[in-house]
């Protein structure tokens, strides 16, 4: 039996992928709503094109609560230089835009979590519309994509950049050789606990180079946290040779997170008290947090934990926490 033909994507971008030169437009994805009944969702897009050579498809905003991403591509996409590219650069700062003007994890619109959404659907919500193209028109024109995270208003980390320990060890190298040329203050080898639908699987599973970051959290960004951004897509892009000029090379300190221990959740609800500092050493068996019940004074806190040695890397961000939350992540240094 035949495969019935997938529709059409109905997001229409307004630039040419091919043209050379530099482009600012948009990725528009018609949306009735009751305020604009033929409205559409306008998501901001750049492409930087000078001859021959690869492409590098540079993302932010894929929650919209997390923000040295969209500072740095916004950054980029205003300053790039056609001339200084061999190649072609893909600049979306805020892939999720609505949940990025909302400040938001997921969408204000269907509640979409875009990095839960792949392969997404032409005929879905407008979260899935936007996977879905993603999937099918941007993520085949790349060979190295860059995807920009923190830790948005729920979770703290430490600034690192990251890729996934990868069947395929060729590829797994080349991501790992450009966590490397970002230069952010740790480097981490990735485990997800979370990996269906997500942005990277879908990169990954095309074959493409994929690094991601967390750089901070707290539904903000710093002027470090921001500046090491900004330097380390720069330096992406020169590493693979579509941006001229030297790499502002900075030490990098190698994490490791092996497997399930590195995660620490809450079995109660309550008011949170950190005992140990972002960065700080744990041993196994050690209390690294205690939880208080808040409904009445007296009752003893419940503790979080560390179920393996190394160092908190990830925090738990707001001061009440409910059951089930990640309080902590812990990783190895390598």
């Amino acid at each position: 039996m035949n495969e019935p033909e997938q529709r059409a994507s109905p997001i229409t971008p307004t630039v040419d992928f091919s043209a050379e030169g530099i482009q600012h437009g948009f990725l528009r994805l018609p949306y009735s709503r009751d305020d604009s009944a033929w409205g559409s969702v306008m998501i901001p897009i750049t492409v930087v094109k000078n001859g021959e050579g690869p492409t590098a498809l540079l993302t932010g905003g894929n929650h919209g609560d997390e923000y040295e991403g969209p500072i740095a591509l916004f950054d980029l996409a205003r300053t790039l230089k056609a001339e200084d590219v061999c190649g072609r650069v893909i600049i979306v700062p805020a892939m999720n835009y609505p949940a990025f003007v909302a400040g938001t994890r997921t969408s204000p619109i269907d509640k979409g979590n875009l990095n839960r959404s792949f392969p997404g659907k032409p005929d879905g919500t407008v979260t899935q519309k936007i996977a879905d193209y993603f999937q099918r028109a941007l993520l085949p024109l790349a060979d190295i994509v860059l995807d920009f995270h923190s830790g948005g208003k729920t979770l703290d980390f430490l600034p690192f950049c990251a890729a996934h320990i990868l069947s395929d060890k060729a590829q797994e190298q080349r991501s790992f050789e450009l966590v490397q040329a970002f230069s952010a203050p740790y480097s981490m080898k990735m485990l997800e606990i979370d990996a269906v639908g997500m942005y990277d699987t879908a990169a990954e599973d095309m074959g493409k180079v994929f690094i991601t970051t967390e750089l901070g959290g707290g539904g903000t960004a710093t002027a470090k946290s921001a500046g090491i951004a900004k330097r380390g897509v720069a330096n992406v892009l020169r590493r693979a040779g579509i941006l001229k000029g030297e790499a502002d090379v900075a030490p990098t300190q190698w994490l490791d997170m092996p497997g399930g221990d590195c995660f620490a959740f809450a079995e109660e609800g309550g008011l949170i008290e950190p005992l140990v500092d972002m960065g700080g050493t744990v041993v196994k068996g050690q209390v690294v947090a205690r939880i208080y019940p808040i409904g009445r004074t007296g009752a003893p806190p419940s503790k979080v934990h560390a179920k393996m040695d190394g160092i908190l890397c990830a925090r738990h961000f707001p001061g009440l926490v409910k059951a089930g939350d990640c309080v902590a992540v812990f990783a190895m240094t390598v």
